[in-house]
């Protein structure tokens, strides 16, 4: 009998244990929610909040809606909500714009989901907030302009022969995968001076694995996007670990030079007390960036195909354009950083493209102390939201903003923190200007030889968490007359 009731009484201490652990996380939780003058809005279900819908209307092709429904029901200038359980201000409009980007590391930093860090876990156990600071002292060097003028015939080398590989000869193409094929082709080169092309290959499905995984619901069971993320993270970080180590050798035998690409810069490179990066830091940083520096672009330019298709006018303006600047090159010889100076109605093209179509949805932060906006208190912890499209397709910002109009970026372009498809502040997207290199060369390269129609018109906008054709958009080819 004394052996039951011991039994009981551990089972019933057992019990309490778990509901007073359970309590307290859910007291934990709310009290993160709680707060005097917030913002307008609502967090949405416990926990979940309001997670669903922030994603359903990017499933659904509007991710815009979700902002803009809570701007007319809230405020225009900042609202609450939930987002993967978290309690969240939306900043909304240029004002937001500027407070946000203007205030980094002084009222706010990044901040990422748990799923980022899971996919991109550092070798020396920092967060990956630590390891951005990291690269953005490093890479400016490398994305400045008199540092991409080297890089731009070898990317002209490269549309060369992923046109002839994958376009030449065919009555219809899917661009989608084409575009993501070319842009991370260039990152490979660029990088880390990968260019064959079954080498290169080898890479593709696990990047988007990496891709679909890396802003997805944190469940890390078999079969979820986030635990194929993870294991195609892991795979690459051993092939890049291959080639570090090769490339060691060759830069200590004298077959490389240490101003090839990033790689040799980061084996160089060393901290403040004189120390040379680890090879699985190194293999972290370039998988970043060879994520960052394709699935952006290679988005930007099915648009821009999907546009130039829709808008004969617009397309007829970019060919002129691209054909004047290919009859003055010499047979075989390659684009150069003159070249691409003299388009610029083709870049005032992408640009509206990037405001139409953004493959930068916005972005986090995260609140490091109380601070008041716009007569809101904003809590300590509490993360932070900006979206492209509170500007981007807002009238105030961009009259008739739904037309299809490139004269908007004549000149000196649109206002101050209402063009923003590459951030803002400290954080803008550091390989801008190579994303504007990479984009013009693969315009230039497609529309001096084809023009093209939709298979599909109208065909759905899925986000998630980029904007990609649901069918990845299948044209049909009409090669230009030599």
């Amino acid at each position: 009998m004394m052996e039951v009731n011991m039994y009981v009484a551990l089972l019933l201490s057992f019990v309490s244990f778990v509901t007073i652990s359970l309590f307290g996380m859910v007291y934990k939780h709310l009290s993160h929610f709680r707060g005097n003058n917030l913002p307008p809005g609502k967090f949405g279900l416990p926990f979940i909040g309001e997670t669903l819908t922030f994603l359903r209307s990017g499933w659904d092709g509007h991710p815009e809606k979700f902002i803009f429904d809570r701007i007319s029901a809230y405020s225009s200038q900042v609202f609450k909500t939930s987002i993967l359980a978290e309690p969240t201000a939306v900043f909304c409009g240029a004002p937001g714009n500027k407070f946000l980007f203007s205030n980094e590391n002084k009222l706010v930093t990044a901040w990422w989901p748990d799923s980022v860090n899971k996919v991109f876990p550092s070798s020396l156990q920092t967060s990956s907030k630590e390891e951005a600071k990291k690269m953005r002292k490093m890479l400016p060097n490398f994305f400045k302009p008199e540092a991409l003028q080297r890089y731009v015939g070898m990317m002209d080398e490269i549309a060369h022969r992923h046109f002839a590989m994958s376009w030449a000869n065919k009555d219809e193409v899917v661009v989608f995968p084409l575009a993501k094929r070319f842009t991370f082709w260039l990152a490979c080169r660029v990088f880390v001076s990968v260019q064959d092309p079954d080498h290169v290959a080898k890479f593709a499905d696990p990047f988007n694995d990496i891709a679909s995984g890396i802003f997805s619901v944190p469940i890390d069971l078999p079969g979820t996007p986030l635990n194929k993320a993870k294991h195609a993270s892991n795979f690459i970080r051993k092939e890049l670990r291959a080639i570090i180590k090769q490339r060691k050798l060759d830069l200590a035998e004298g077959r490389a030079s240490t101003t090839q690409d990033i790689l040799s810069h980061m084996l160089e490179a060393t901290d403040e007390d004189g120390k040379h990066m680890n090879e699985m830091d190194i293999a972290d940083k370039i998988l970043g960036l060879l994520i960052g520096g394709h699935d952006t672009a290679s988005a930007a330019c099915t648009f821009i195909v999907k546009y130039l298709a829709e808008l004969p006018d617009v397309y007829e303006r970019v060919y002129q354009e691209q054909m004047e600047i290919a009859k003055s090159k010499a047979p075989g010889q390659l684009l150069n950083w003159e070249d691409i100076q003299k388009m610029r109605y083709s870049w005032n093209v992408a640009c509206e493209v990037l405001r139409l179509a953004p493959p930068l949805q916005g972005a986090f932060r995260e609140a490091l102390n109380d601070f008041i906006f716009n007569g809101f208190s904003i809590p300590k912890g509490w993360k932070l939201y900006w979206s492209t499209h509170s500007t981007h397709r807002n009238a105030e910002y961009f009259p008739e903003p739904e037309k299809f109009d490139p004269s908007r970026h004549d000149g000196a372009g649109p206002a101050p923190y209402t063009f923003v498809p590459f951030g803002g502040g400290p954080r803008m997207c550091p390989g801008k200007e190579y994303a504007r290199v990479e984009i013009l060369v693969f315009m230039h390269n497609l529309v001096k030889r084809f023009k093209w129609e939709n298979l599909i018109p109208d065909e759905k906008i899925v986000v998630d968490p980029m904007p990609m054709p649901a069918k990845g958009l299948p044209v049909r080819l009409i090669p230009h007359k030599a």
